[in-house]
């Protein structure tokens, strides 16, 4: 009865409708706030806290305090902090919170990990991987050119649509994360992979689809059945493509391409905004740790190749 009660409860459910209706934000990533800020007002009301204007910043500190004894780790202590940081604006900008509770809080740190990818042989060998003419092979073969090529994630690459391809102009128009949109160029390999797998492939997998008595399906990848593309029956092929590349399979997933995209086009001199464009980053600072990923590359090929290097074995 008490949470029902608490005007905070009545509050976090309209800043979920206004992040899922307004804002546009996924459902994983409704719900997974939706988590967060139950969990932080149950520690509200245990501490007696009756309303927004009784909220003080040592209620934040002891919420904090409370989830990382109970071993949550600093990258979700951090998440849940982003999501109650953006619940008390919400309340700000409705007039229900005058003063700011998180006024010198400082959100957990994190150890800054390097993301995955692969060498470009290995990126070349990956896409060389679908072999022959028929129409699998075709469609996985434009499948791994588009996530390498643009830099897509493995959602945004299933939920592809037909009217989402500008083959006159070479590009994609991709919705992203957050529903927004952004358009990618595609080079020749990707598109010349496309144009293969469109004009064979595709409607052969489509006419599956018809005699199953299931309709076209308006994305442009489809299975096997005729069916859009998930992203589990597309990780699956994606190790079995790795195996005939002769690379470990933990070493690859959809988001290593999408590594590897960022990577060499920050290697071959593309700028940091022009990259962040095209991965759809909100914030630049996600697209910054492709830049430790470069030099962490051009130390290794120094102490690989330079006569003063440590003389790495070649990977």
């Amino acid at each position: 009865m008490a949470k029902a009660a608490s005007p905070f409860s009545s509050a976090r459910l309209a800043f979920l409708e206004h992040c899922a209706v307004e804002r546009g934000l996924s459902p994983r990533t409704v719900e997974a706030y939706g988590r967060d800020l139950e969990r932080f007002i149950e520690q509200l009301l245990r501490a007696e806290v009756r309303g927004p204007d009784a909220l003080r910043r040592e209620h934040v500190s002891a919420w904090l305090r409370e989830l990382e004894h109970s071993g949550l780790s600093a990258r979700s202590r951090a998440r849940a902090l982003v999501a109650v940081r953006r619940f008390l604006r919400h309340l700000t900008a409705h007039g229900k919170l005058k003063r700011d509770p998180l006024v010198g809080i400082v959100a957990p740190r994190q150890a800054r990990t390097l993301p995955r990818t692969l060498g470009r042989d290995e990126t070349a060998a990956l896409l060389a991987a679908p072999r022959g003419g028929s129409a699998l092979a075709l469609r996985d073969r434009a499948m791994l050119e588009c996530l390498y090529g643009a830099g897509l994630r493995i959602s945004e690459l299933c939920a592809l649509p037909l009217a989402g391809l500008d083959r006159r102009r070479g590009l994609l128009r991709v919705v992203g994360k957050g529903r927004r949109e952004r358009v990618v160029p595609l080079g020749e390999p990707a598109l010349a992979a496309l144009d293969a797998y469109l004009a064979t492939a595709r409607p052969a997998l489509a006419r599956k689809a018809g005699k199953m008595g299931r309709g076209g399906a308006d994305a442009v990848f489809l299975s096997n059945r005729g069916c859009a593309m998930t992203r589990q029956n597309f990780f699956t092929r994606l190790r079995a493509l790795a195996r005939q590349a002769g690379i470990a399979t933990s070493r690859v997933s959809p988001h290593v391409l999408r590594h590897a995209f960022a990577t060499d086009l920050l290697e071959g001199g593309a700028d940091l905004r022009s990259v962040q464009a095209m991965l759809g980053h909100a914030d630049l600072s996600t697209t910054q740790i492709y830049t430790h990923v470069s030099r962490r590359r051009l130390r290794e090929t120094v102490e690989r190749h330079h006569p003063r290097g440590a003389r790495l074995p070649a990977s």
